[in-house]
């Protein structure tokens, strides 16, 4: 539930629950720049930096977020990616955010853009990106000292903010600042507004040099601390064979496809020179040249692990697509009708009373309705879901900056290899790929293996990686401005109803629809045998008769003339029958982990150094692709992580 708000007469934001203002007389923005920003040597100690980290205790209304953007915006000298982390046990309306901070015109602009992605908190990690991906904030909706406890967080600046100490005490508490210390390195710089003497003596105890300062007025002081503990720290909560966090520099992604791509999108936002290999001479030549499908949050009562990657996954896919491609061409956010075919409710009884009701909800008499779904069908409707063109998305995630690509080159083995030391630096270690004669195509220290089901191969057969293959039926409208439904349908398969294939390389155009898709384990053959296209159209025609069982005989014509189904007089028009356009197919090969979980991570940190890998999508590859890139950067450069750890552990290499 959202945080009730009071509003004074002057328009200071205050909390019945804790009985104090949100900021002080002020107005809040002064107390940003001077006690937190400036207090921790905020600009000039990023300058130049690769990347800079900042944990803040109680986001509020986001003002301290959003004066550290606006002067990260400002300065010339700014690092390259900013991370902002911040804990809210109780987060403020969307209403209520753009309200308090909208009155500052300076910052209007940023706050609008905060407003926009202020939804569907549900207590845990959420990401949120601005400036194509360079600004990230992170927020950890819950208690303050267990979500610290349960991430694992190193920062540089810290914004010890609350309520005050004799109105929220759990805030200030010893447990919380030793919470606090827990993410801090040697020389973490600290500022707060309070001098309480309980806090001065517990960030004393707890390794920080502490100091009053000038403080903003009406406050005499205000305190100051660099993290120099008189022992030597424990370093981080990791598994032993963590890599060391690596600075920009080369890099080759092996693989095309919409895993290689997001990953070598999220290295090149961060600085990194990445060439991308791939043994087809355009990107998406693979299970990322699917025609169109469906990106969905996962649901279940008890809102699994995939539930939860799922929505960190959706929101990654969100932002990303609004950055780089053309909304009603190249995708919709339009929303998703889940047809439950099992009867399962798939949503927790109480689910659509809080933030998840933004997510998804009991599906409502209208999207049954059009759906042609009886009024007690079992379904749900996903607001933030929709479909997407992957072979678009992942050309679009290729053509930034930094990135380059090499096509038609085909890797047959990864070697060490140490070139001599020349004189303007000395000799290091790197990947070499080779081709099937033993000639480099590439060489570099880091490598990221997403090759899909080409990733066994490179692997050597390291973890049990399973093929599948999947095919999907798929034909022109016959009647283009009657589309099917107004929004894809998924469950037990999926139907993007209608969407352009205007712009192919191939030429063609015209508006058409998918269904799919079959998952084939174990099978690898491409292309499939005309047996196994008519059985995959066969497997197709019933998924689409279970899910959408009114209105797949609009489609039985297509499926009728691949000798599948049987005509219906509902599908032929007056004056008889008519030639229906043709069906089609199409056929790739995925690959799935055991537990049908992405594999993202370091080959092994230890013997294989420089080694990481980013595959095994399965058929969530729209949905969690772009969290997985992500997760690969922030786990190379030892970020914040851009979803809960626990959720990291679930997709990284270690568990296999």
């Amino acid at each position: 539930m959202t945080e009730p708000i009071e509003w004074l007469p002057d328009g200071t934001p205050y909390s019945p629950r804790f009985g104090d203002r949100y900021h002080s007389e002020n107005g809040g923005l002064t107390q940003a720049r001077r006690v937190f920003l400036h207090g921790c040597g905020l600009p000039e100690a990023w300058a130049g930096q690769p990347q800079w980290r900042i944990l803040e205790t109680g986001f509020g209304f986001g003002l301290n977020f959003l004066v550290t953007w606006a002067a990260w915006r400002a300065d010339l000298q700014r690092p390259t990616l900013l991370h902002f982390v911040s804990t809210e046990a109780w987060p403020v309306s969307a209403g209520d955010l753009l309200r308090a901070t909208s009155v500052h015109p300076e910052l209007a602009p940023l706050a609008e853009a905060l407003h926009r992605q202020w939804w569907g908190l549900l207590p845990g990690v959420h990401r949120l990106r601005f400036d194509e991906g360079r600004v990230l904030l992170t927020l950890y909706v819950g208690d303050t000292q267990t979500m610290l406890r349960q991430q694992n967080l190193t920062v540089d600046s810290i914004y010890l903010d609350g309520f005050s100490p004799q109105r929220n005490p759990e805030s200030w508490d010893l447990h919380t600042l030793k919470a606090v210390a827990r993410c801090c390195h040697r020389g973490t710089q600290l500022a707060t507004w309070t001098i309480a003497r309980a806090v001065r003596d517990g960030l004393a105890q707890c390794g920080f040099e502490v100091n009053r300062v000038p403080g903003v007025p009406p406050k005499r002081d205000n305190l100051h601390a660099t993290y120099n503990p008189h022992w030597e720290p424990r370093t981080a909560r990791q598994p032993v064979a963590t890599p060391q966090p690596a600075l920009p520099g080369p890099c080759i992604v092996i693989g095309g496809g919409i895993a290689g791509a997001a990953a070598a999108a999220s290295l090149a936002r961060r600085g990194w020179q990445v060439v991308v290999l791939d043994q087809a001479p355009e990107p998406a030549a693979g299970a990322s040249a699917l025609p169109a499908g469906v990106f969905a949050p996962h649901v279940s009562p008890d809102d699994s692990v995939l539930s939860r990657l799922s929505r960190s996954g959706i929101r990654t896919t969100l932002e990303q697509a609004r950055w780089l491609l053309s909304e009603g061409m190249d995708w919709a956010h339009c929303g998703v009708l889940e047809h439950r075919t099992d009867g399962t409710p798939g949503l927790s009884p109480a689910w659509d009373q809080g933030p998840g009701a933004a997510w998804s909800e009991p599906a409502p008499s209208a999207a049954l309705a059009a759906a042609q779904l009886p009024p007690d069908a079992t379904a749900c409707w996903h607001h933030q879901a929709g479909w997407v063109r992957p072979a678009r998305l992942a050309t679009a995630l290729l053509a930034q900056p930094g990135i380059r690509w090499q096509g038609g080159c085909q890797v047959a083995q990864l070697r060490r290899a140490e070139p001599p030391a020349a004189d303007d630096h000395p000799a290091t270690t790197v990947w070499q790929a080779l081709d099937a004669q033993g000639q480099v195509l590439a060489e570099a220290p880091t490598v990221v293996i997403a090759a899909g089901a080409g990733s066994l191969e490179l692997l050597n057969h390291r973890w049990p990686l399973q093929p599948v293959r999947g095919q999907v039926s798929w034909g022109d409208h016959a009647d283009p401005a009657a589309p099917l439904l107004p929004f894809p349908a998924n469950g037990n398969g999926n139907l993007v109803p209608r969407f352009p294939l205007g712009g192919d390389a191939g030429g063609r155009q015209g508006w058409v629809w998918v269904m799919g898709s079959t998952f084939e384990r174990d099978v690898q053959a491409l292309p499939p045998s005309a047996a196994d296209v008519q059985a995959a159209h066969a497997t197709n025609w019933g998924k689409l008769q279970a899910l959408l069982p009114a209105i797949a005989p609009q489609l039985a014509p297509a499926f009728h003339q691949a000798s599948l189904a049987p005509p219906t007089a509902a599908s032929e028009p007056e004056g008889g029958p008519a030639a229906p356009p043709a069906l089609k197919t199409w056929a790739a090969v995925r690959c799935t982990a055991p537990d049908r979980l992405p594999i993202v991570g370091p080959v092994d940190a230890t013997d294989l150094p420089g080694l990481w890998v980013n595959t095994a999508m399965g058929a969530r590859g729209l949905t969690l692709a772009l969290l997985c890139g992500e997760l690969l950067a922030a786990r190379l450069q030892g970020e914040p992580l851009p979803l809960d750890a626990k959720l990291a552990r679930a997709l990284g290499t270690e568990r296999l």
